[in-house]
């Protein structure tokens, strides 16, 4: 029964730390031109949005496409960083 009651901590343990660090997911993006900084979190939801200087040189067509590409792209890199996180939670339970 103890034995049990360990795994069952253990495997509580290892959730928690998942959450935390699936959580604990920020990434921050730049368009290449450096006009736009788009930060997401590990759900890919926009958290924070900057504009430079540069910004002033685009069309609003070209402002727009910036802004959605570059928060595609962080949303894109925060959610490999989550997938591999499970990857590796998964590996571990079946290791």
């Amino acid at each position: 029964m103890d034995e049990l009651i360990a795994r069952v901590q253990n495997q509580l343990y290892r959730l928690t730390d998942l959450n935390d660090a699936m959580n604990g997911i920020r990434v921050a993006e730049t368009s290449p031109d450096g006009a736009v900084t788009a930060e997401v979190d590990g759900n890919a939801a926009l958290i924070g949005l900057s504009f430079s200087a540069a910004v002033s040189k685009l069309s609003p067509d070209e402002f727009e496409k910036t802004v959605v590409d570059t928060a595609r792209v962080a949303a894109h890199k925060a959610f490999a960083e989550r997938g591999a996180l499970i990857t590796a939670f998964n590996e571990e339970a079946t290791g």
